[in-house]
């Protein structure tokens, strides 16, 4: 099964080439927890762009895990929103889908 590991000096870019290319989804990265506003810039580190309290470190991500615990679970590491979107990033996916399924 595919799988990715997130740490704090990866860059946004490159967070979101690895999910492609492991689940098949897109990832959109948030600089909020509740993903309103600016989107992350793609040349900044998971690190950089981290809310103060946050504690960070390295979160694993396999196909099988839920959307919706993939998503809180960033929040919680890194106090940034994510959201995952179909293939070709027209929708998003359902909380309780897998990350793999997203992709299909």
């Amino acid at each position: 099964m595919a799988e990715i590991a997130l740490k704090g000096n990866m860059k946004v870019k490159t967070l979101k080439a690895d999910f492609k290319k492991a689940f098949g989804s897109t990832l959109r990265v948030y600089m909020s927890p509740t993903c309103k506003g600016r989107m992350a810039d793609d040349e900044a580190t998971l690190a950089s762009i981290r809310a103060e309290g946050a504690k960070g470190g390295e979160l694993k991500v396999v196909g099988n895990m839920q959307v919706g615990n993939f998503e809180k679970k960033i929040v919680e590491m890194y106090g940034i929103g994510v959201q995952v979107a179909n293939a070709a990033d027209t929708a998003l996916a359902d909380n309780s889908i897998t990350i793999a399924a997203a992709g299909k």
